[in-house]
């Protein structure tokens, strides 16, 4: 993808669409700061070159190779910080597992049959109970307000 002198103060809404992107050129813009959150979700993403004012999202650390030229800097080789030696600042909560989620980045995945908040709940979501209670409560206060209002309602 290639972004290269399109004039861009900052990164584009619509960048966040493209993360089955390989390779990206920032380079030539009158970028001052990349988000933390720009690349949220660019796994794939292998080589990404900025402009020399800004340093490789995610830091040094997320990328194998930073190669630094007079107008630029070519991010190479994105790691996976799930596989690093170095701890990471949030642990994953137990019945879990560390997943990549762009440069720098990780996400917390709940192991199957795992879900719902720090995974501590087995099975699966009560779908049935879950749709049969919202279903009768407002079935039921449907009911009662068309009770109550009906008499409100003017007939010809």
């Amino acid at each position: 993808l290639d972004l290269s002198n399109c004039s861009l103060h900052s990164v584009p809404p619509g960048l966040s669409e493209a993360t089955a992107a390989i390779a990206l050129d920032l380079t030539e813009n009158p970028l001052t700061t990349l988000p933390n959150r720009s690349f949220l979700g660019f796994i794939h993403l292998q080589s990404l070159a900025v402009p020399l004012t800004l340093e490789c999202p995610g830091g040094s650390d997320a990328w194998q190779n930073v190669t630094v030229d007079r107008s630029s800097q070519l991010c190479q080789g994105q790691r996976n910080r799930c596989n690093s030696s170095v701890e990471l600042a949030w642990p994953c909560p137990e019945n879990s597992v560390c997943a990549p989620d762009g440069p720098g980045l990780v996400q917390c995945l709940c192991d199957n049959p795992f879900h719902g908040y720090k995974c501590l709940r087995e099975g699966t979501f009560p779908m049935l109970l879950f749709g049969g209670i919202l279903g009768t409560a407002t079935v039921s206060l449907s009911l009662l307000l068309w009770g109550t209002q009906r008499r409100k309602a003017k007939t010809p």
